[in-house]
């Protein structure tokens, strides 16, 4: 029924929340003793083993037009270097720690916006954004001086992610979600073998491959399994609620991120690093709620212009 639809919206992304830290558990663990670029690997050959028979059993492969070809391998070039600098963050840091790094993603995309469409951002978001990179900074600093600058890793991925969100946003409407996302786990796969092939046995620790051995290659499934599952309840949450309804959830994930940190790893949040956390998710949820608030003052206004085109407050 129609008034289902945000309460199913909602409980997807709650599903996210919890399954997506899931995967940088595995991650994690098989960082141990493969390397970041192998596990970057299965992370999109377990993704196309497991989308190819749901295209299959839907019928359902897309249209793809030269123009949608080259968009998907930009899309699984970013997502590509995304992952691999999440991986390789979390591989010698809490999890929690550089997902909360990874948070200040929101404010990239509201800058990026306002720089490639013209999106409207008025002062009010910019303080609120600039707050959030302050927090982030809070996270970073004591990592750094622990962990080197391997920290700045999850700082990559929240900016290579806004990108792979803006290409996904110039091809949402042309493509279904399950052969966009078996069409870029295929041009991932693409570009990481060739990249994995080449430093076999070049001594490179981060892209030379080993040969797993007994539970870790449960963890690379894992990886894959785990990235796969969480993204589709994500995608499909968004066809139930609007974007601005579930992004107030998205938070949810660092809770359940700080709570397998510390089951799982041992690892909690020092005083510092909540501190920054905090002023994250604050400033990412003020920017959210003022982006609902000029929608509603924009659909309020009979015979107004395009929001974009709304005084920026």
């Amino acid at each position: 029924m129609p008034h289902d639809r945000p309460l199913m919206g909602a409980l997807l992304m709650i599903a996210f929340c919890v399954l997506a830290p899931l995967l940088d558990v595995c991650a994690k663990l098989a960082a141990a003793e493969l390397p970041v670029g192998q596990i970057t690997l299965a992370r999109f050959v377990v993704q196309v083993a497991l989308m190819l028979p749901v295209a299959a059993l839907l019928r359902d492969w897309g249209h793809l037009t030269p123009r949608l070809i080259g968009l998907i391998g930009l899309r699984a070039v970013f997502l590509v270097l995304s992952t691999y600098c999440f991986i390789a963050g979390i591989a010698v840091m809490p999890i929690a720690d550089a997902l909360a790094i990874v948070f200040v993603e929101p404010f990239i995309l509201l800058l990026l916006g306002y720089l490639l469409f013209g999106d409207a951002v008025g002062p009010r978001r910019i303080i609120a954004s600039v707050i959030g990179f302050a927090g982030a900074l809070l996270v970073i600093q004591p990592a750094f001086v622990t962990f080197g600058y391997v920290t700045l890793f999850p700082l990559g991925t929240a900016f290579l992610f806004a990108f792979y969100m803006l290409v996904t946003r110039a091809m949402a409407s042309s493509l279904n979600p399950v052969p966009m996302q078996l069409h870029t786990a295929i041009a991932g796969v693409a570009i990481c073998a060739p990249v994995i092939l080449w430093a076999e046995g070049s001594g490179l620790p981060d892209l030379d491959p080993v040969m797993p051995q007994g539970v870790f290659w449960l963890w690379l499934f894992g990886v894959g399994f785990w990235a796969t599952v969480s993204h589709m309840c994500m995608t499909y949450a968004l066809k139930f609620a609007t974007a601005a309804a579930l992004a107030p959830l998205h938070y949810f994930e660092i809770v359940i991120a700080v709570a397998l940190g510390y089951l799982v790893f041992g690892d909690f949040p020092n005083a510092l690093t909540w501190a920054g956390i905090v002023v994250i998710t604050a400033s990412g949820l003020y920017v959210i709620w003022r982006e609902r608030a000029l929608a509603r003052l924009a659909a309020s206004a009979p015979g107004s212009p395009h929001p974009a085109a709304q005084p920026a407050e």
